[in-house]
């Protein structure tokens, strides 16, 4: 009992070194188990998602966190199952689970929300500027046999391109009915299909500007699609976007300023997890927040207190203890 007790306090005072090397503040909490479960390896959420791991071992020492890959949908059903205790998700992706809409076959109705991880997904469509495509009513007028490439099924960005085209007036049926198709790729196959001339439009939801749109751009001139407000509304009324608006310059290409539209990411629990749980994962986040910056620096976009604008979803009851007590919420 002696060796366990010695062990876990070199664990501590190992923690407490690392945190003041940071310029952070031991404070120390029950160790938790968590597994989290986010994107394909190597990619932003795998970042994201890693560091959160991080703050949550800075707040509770001794703490086992272990990064499961994953996509949206999945990610929101094994929370709910009690697979795993936390998930990345588009927050649209977590309100259709809720409704038990597509690509969700029941509702899931348990999910809440601890932290908004990234409020900068926008839906950024992408042609090739020697094609004749300038808008998506251009698609709808001419019957153009258009090839689309989404992102993978499963994901919000593969939701949110079936909802653009939806909400402008086309369906799947008539891309190919006019001669056109619709792949489901990851973003970089599909990219790398635009330049190769195999596809005619690739849309994805992400932070602009991408580094993959820049490099890109390097290699074939592009044209970055806009969303005419009506459609832009409708996806708001329909799937929660808010909307948004890509700067002049953004990209070398995009000389205009471009309208569209917005989802969030966020951090998603189980209202079953315990409320002590959930304040320690969030109360980790606050006070380890420099931490989350230099390991995922789009954090430095947002700041400590844009954790807490977690809506349309509903927050988890210890993470609102969490906000409170650093004077984040009222």
């Amino acid at each position: 009992m002696r060796a366990l007790w010695t062990k876990r306090w070199r664990h501590r005072a190992l923690a407490a070194a690392g945190m003041a090397a940071l310029g952070l503040t031991a404070v120390f909490a029950a160790p938790l188990k968590i597994t989290l479960a986010g994107g394909s390896v190597g990619g932003a959420w795998s970042t994201m998602g890693t560091a959160i791991g991080e703050t949550i071992r800075l707040q509770a020492p001794g703490s086992a966190f272990t990064y499961e890959p994953g996509v949206d949908a999945a990610n929101v059903q094994l929370v709910s199952a009690g697979k795993v205790q936390l998930g990345i998700t588009h927050a649209q992706m977590a309100l259709r689970g809720q409704k038990g809409v597509a690509p969700f076959h029941d509702k899931v109705t348990d999910i809440r929300a601890l932290a908004l991880l990234d409020p900068q997904a926008a839906v950024q469509i992408l042609v090739r500027a020697d094609g004749k495509i300038t808008s998506l009513d251009d698609i709808k007028k001419n019957k153009m046999p258009v090839r689309v490439a989404f992102n993978k099924r499963g994901t919000m960005m593969a939701v949110m391109g079936e909802e653009v085209f939806k909400a402008a007036g086309i369906t799947p049926q008539d891309i190919t009915k006019w001669g056109g198709r619709v792949d489901y790729v990851d973003y970089n196959t599909g990219l790398a299909e635009l330049k190769n001339g195999q596809t005619d439009l690739v849309l994805n939801m992400l932070a602009f500007p991408s580094a993959q749109v820049k490099n890109m751009a390097r290699d074939v001139d592009m044209r970055l699609i806009g969303l005419d407000k009506a459609v832009a509304d409708k996806l708001s009324a329909d799937v929660g976007t808010k909307p948004v608006t890509v700067p002049a310059d953004t990209y070398p290409f995009a000389k205009q300023p471009v309208n569209t539209v917005t989802g969030m990411v966020v951090l998603v629990a189980s209202s079953k997890m315990p409320d002590a749980e959930a304040a320690t994962i969030v109360k980790g986040m606050i006070d380890h927040y420099d931490y989350l910056k230099k390991a995922y620096p789009p954090f430095s976009r947002m700041g400590p207190a844009a954790l807490a604008d977690v809506a349309p979803l509903s927050m988890h009851p210890g993470a609102e203890q969490a906000y409170k007590a650093a004077g984040l919420l009222k």
